[in-house]
């Protein structure tokens, strides 16, 4: 695998389970330290060489700490990405659970976004702000394909046994950590969004502008608030997620596997130094 591949996981996806060697690690940035985990196949930690149906080495990050207990507006986004790129990671696998602002998308539906609308507040704007060895001038990144072309497309290579993948898919994050009102719902369809989160940006942003591709995945927990009569509840939520993060986790190692990744992308941007 010449690519090395990250995982980010979010509410459900806190630990990467399977028959790995797992290493965890603390990786200091000039935003701070972050905790990430090196997870290597088991028969290639023993020695054994490298099967074609094996992973190799990737990285996996557990946004909200493996306790989940680091909540939406508090994570370290900043700190995040830059442990990736110091790590020589080069391609993120990100996961998310989602509100629908649809009702033709219900819970147990898995996306590929392909678009995002921020509608954060007060998360720092740019990956570069406060950073000591910012490039010159200023900086503008293009987002006219949000998501890597690539990575989305060694997603919908995969097959699931269970449900089909949404290739098409606007995402709108929200600051959280509270849930959205039915007239925050109402809007967020009516600006074309598809679905709604707390996490995924500045994520995206972060990741873009450092350089890395990106691809997220959108695991449909509940439907958003006024959609139906249930009021929404982070333990459904929870519930949902646990009868989905095997299937997650499953699609994202063999998209991690594809052929597709030994392929160059020219959509993403060169890595700057951080």
């Amino acid at each position: 695998m010449s690519e090395k591949i990250a995982i980010i996981g979010g509410t459900g996806l806190e630990t990467l389970e399977g028959q790995f060697s797992i290493t965890d690690r603390i990786v200091s940035t000039v935003f701070g330290d972050t905790k990430v985990t090196i997870v290597r196949d088991a028969q290639e930690a023993n020695g054994s060489s490298e099967s074609a149906d094996q992973i190799g080495e990737i990285i996996f990050l557990s946004r909200h700490g493996a306790s989940h207990s680091i909540s939406p507006h508090e994570i370290n986004y900043q700190a995040n990405i830059a442990a990736l790129v110091k790590l020589g990671v080069t391609r993120v696998y990100a996961t998310n659970a989602v509100g629908s602002l649809r009702l033709d998308i219900p819970p147990g539906s898995l996306l590929v976004y392909d678009n995002f609308i921020d509608f954060t507040k007060n998360r720092t704007l740019s990956f570069w702000d406060n950073h000591p060895n910012r490039p010159p001038g200023v900086v503008h990144t293009d987002f006219s394909n949000p998501y890597c072309p690539l990575l989305r497309s060694s997603l919908l290579a995969m097959e699931t046994d269970f449900t089909p993948l949404i290739p098409s898919c606007t995402y709108v994050c929200a600051e959280g950590p509270r849930f959205e009102s039915p007239a925050e719902v109402r809007m967020f369809a009516q600006w074309g969004g598809d679905v709604v989160g707390m996490t995924g940006l500045p994520e995206a942003i972060y990741a873009r502008e450092a350089g890395l591709c990106y691809a997220g995945i959108g695991i449909v927990t509940n439907y958003g608030a006024g959609l139906t009569a249930v009021a929404v509840d982070h333990l459904d939520v929870v519930e949902q997620m646990s009868v989905s993060a095997t299937m997650v986790r499953d699609l994202i190692l063999k998209a991690c596997r594809s052929n597709v990744l030994s392929e160059s992308c020219g959509n993403c941007g060169r890595r700057n130094s951080v």
